[in-house]
């Protein structure tokens, strides 16, 4: 039995999330598909998360277990070729049968992206988050300083989390304005379901002047969900990385888009770290 590892990008706008399900359309149920179709056999995958509707992935890495000899050159183009224009695989590679997408993963990482102006925009209606008030950065700055380490984020799950434990060890936060965009990058060890949204609420009240960053700290404290602002809009929300040990060398990764350099596409979709998972 081969151990295969993908990572797969995708535009979220048209599942229901990554999750199969029985009467939505998900990620995972057209991978599977492709995959089986280019096994000619059942395959099913084990993801590093999970997503929800209208979420976006630049790279989820998945694995699956087969026993179908195929080189990795088939598996890449043969299964790109049956999946949906929404979904991809960006590289496939085979690792040995101890690595695991989700429990091998040492941390995630997420992007949130807010075209913040007047006007709503038309051609990335679906893949950031429209703010028409002005928000201002260096508050929420000061907000996000206080979420990193280890806490207990009850005020940041949602009701349907089914995490056994509320404690996350946020890495960091880093909030960065290129003209009209607002680009936060957070990476956890892990995160709670509606996680990155809901600080991502918190941080846009704060920018309005809606609330002082001192809210973040209280809010860890008081632990209560319904304490804490609004869930942000999913749209602007990408799966951006998920960080593996060196040891496993899984494929660098390249700009999900070209686009000239200081553009806001580019600050938005291109990879500025240059590392290894």
């Amino acid at each position: 039995m081969r151990r295969l590892v993908a990572g797969v990008e995708y535009d979220g706008s048209a599942f229901s999330g990554w999750q199969s399900q029985l009467d939505a359309p998900s990620v995972q149920q057209a991978l599977e598909t492709a995959l089986s179709s280019v096994a000619d056999s059942p395959v099913r995958v084990v993801a590093a998360g999970r997503t929800d509707a209208g979420v976006h992935a630049r790279c989820l890495v998945v694995h699956f277990d087969t026993e179908v000899i195929r080189n990795q050159r088939a598996w890449l183009l043969g299964t790109n070729g049956r999946l949906p224009g929404a979904v991809a695989l960006r590289w496939v590679s085979e690792l040995p049968g101890h690595f695991h997408a989700r429990y091998s993963a040492v941390a995630r990482s997420y992007r949130y992206v807010i075209l913040n102006r007047l006007t709503r925009p038309a051609l990335a209606d679906t893949r950031v988050s429209f703010v028409h008030r002005p928000l201002e950065l260096e508050p929420m700055q000061a907000a996000a300083t206080r979420l990193v380490g280890e806490h207990d984020f009850s005020a940041f799950r949602s009701s349907q989390c089914q995490a056994h434990s509320p404690v996350r060890r946020m890495q960091s936060i880093t909030l960065v304005r290129n003209g009209e965009f607002i680009i936060a990058e957070l990476t956890a060890n892990a995160f709670l379901h509606h996680m990155v949204r809901n600080i991502m609420g918190l941080l846009i009240d704060v920018g309005q002047g809606k609330l002082p960053p001192e809210r973040a700290e209280q809010l860890l404290a008081q632990r209560d969900r319904a304490l804490a602002p609004a869930t942000a809009a999913a749209a602007g929300l990408y799966l951006w990385r998920v960080h593996y040990p060196a040891v496993f060398e899984l494929p660098d990764d390249s700009a999900m888009m070209p686009s000239p350099a200081g553009c806001p596409a580019d600050l938005m979709l291109h990879d500025t770290h240059g590392a290894r998972h």
